[in-house]
């Protein structure tokens, strides 16, 4: 991953000033998943590390929202990563305020104080926790001289800053550095070349060369193309990438050693697979003809919502066609398919809509679209005849 070097030198500066001068500050990295945020960081890091000063006067603590989900349990990572367990022992404090205060004063040696880099993985989460506690006072921190603090939020949302109450935000520096995957098409194949390009010197010479030139011609061929253009317009997050090649490569055998265009159409399509449109294919009879009433309901009433008892309507309608075959149930029956639809969230009552109400006459709106029902039918193993003429002439 490339970037503009004056992000680096930017979040480089902000940095190496808390290590170097002690200079607090904030800043909220702020880009889509896979945009390079993390790895940005890392770099940035890295090349700090080659300083000596850097590297002896800055402490790091990582914390990620999707593992510490309250501020207690941020303040006990933040202990164990600065390694002060033994100063806290059994001290019990009032506040969040106060521990976090006794643990900056407890890496002081005399007057001076060590800096430190606290780095805030999905920064949007510790929004949600109780008063925002912990951003507040990390924020508060990095406006006064006691300690030098640099807090490095890395989030997805563009909002988030709103997001922050206002005491808070009141406290941010309003430092926000933007990644966005701004690559074209042909360098974005260029990368799926370089994820599959075998280096010269990894073993075997002339199998090397084979699988290189296999993937040259794979990105050349058409088909291939047109998937990984799909794949690029939907999303150009490096990981969703991964995972597109990840199917094809775990396929590879003696008997098919390269990746061939069908392989990564193939892989395309499990990884961009309807789920709604795999659960209708597992439904009875019974209930795909439920699913064709509602749609019927639906286009008769202009989308308007409907209850059991219309949809019953419209079932008999159907099954007391003159020449109908197909099995007719009890509405007991047919009551107990239309809950399991309720129950798959293939259905779901209208907001708002009272659970006061008897479960026959409560509102629903349904989750499928004409295109998901006509091709679930289509697909659907030994269908009735009688069912798919009532689909399609229904549905058009």
């Amino acid at each position: 991953m490339e970037y503009n070097f004056c992000l680096i030198s930017e979040l480089s500066k902000l940095i190496n000033r808390c290590a170097e001068y002690g200079e607090s500050n904030s800043v909220l990295i702020i880009g889509p998943r896979g945009s390079g945020k993390s790895l940005l960081v890392k770099d940035v890091l890295k090349d700090l590390s080659k300083s000596k000063t850097a590297k002896e006067n800055m402490l790091q603590v990582y914390l990620n929202g999707l593992v510490q989900t309250d501020d207690r349990l941020a303040m006990l990572d933040i202990t164990r990563q600065l390694q002060l367990e033994n100063t806290v022992g059994e001290r019990v404090f009032g506040s969040s305020a106060e521990n976090l205060a006794f643990l900056l004063d407890s890496l002081k040696c005399g007057h001076a104080s060590q800096s430190i880099l606290f780095i805030l993985d999905e920064f949007d989460l510790f929004v949600h926790h109780k008063n925002q506690t912990l951003l507040y006072n990390l924020f508060d921190v990095s406006q006064s001289a006691q300690t030098p603090v640099c807090v490095v939020g890395l989030s997805c949302r563009l909002d988030v800053v709103e997001l922050l109450e206002k005491r808070v935000k009141s406290r941010f520096s309003h430092r926000q550095i933007h990644l966005f995957n701004s690559f074209s098409f042909e360098e974005y194949l260029g990368i799926v070349r370089s994820i599959l390009t075998l280096p010269r010197s990894s073993g075997n010479t002339s199998f090397i060369q084979c699988w290189n030139d296999s993937v040259k011609v794979l990105l050349e061929d058409s088909k291939s193309r047109d998937t990984l253009r799909r794949q690029f317009h939907v999303s150009k997050d490096v990981r969703s990438l991964h995972r597109l090649l990840t199917q094809p490569i775990c396929n590879l055998s003696p008997d098919n050693p390269f990746i061939t265009p069908d392989d990564i159409v193939a892989s395309h399509a499990e990884l961009n697979m309807d789920s709604k449109g795999a659960i209708l294919h597992g439904l009875s009879v019974l209930e795909i003809c439920l699913i064709v009433a509602m749609k019927h309901l639906l286009t008769t009433f202009n989308g308007e919502p409907f209850n059991f008892e219309m949809v019953y309507k419209e079932y008999k309608k159907f099954t007391q066609r003159p020449g109908h075959t197909a099995q007719s149930f009890e509405k007991a029956v047919v009551l107990k398919a239309f809950e399991h639809l309720l129950a798959l969230e293939l259905v779901k009552p209208v907001e708002g809509s009272s659970k006061l109400v008897q479960k026959e006459y409560r509102l629903m709106t349904l989750l499928v679209d004409t295109s998901q029902v006509i091709e679930a039918i289509n697909k659907y193993p030994e269908c009735p005849t009688e069912v798919k003429h009532w689909a399609t002439s229904d549905l058009e």
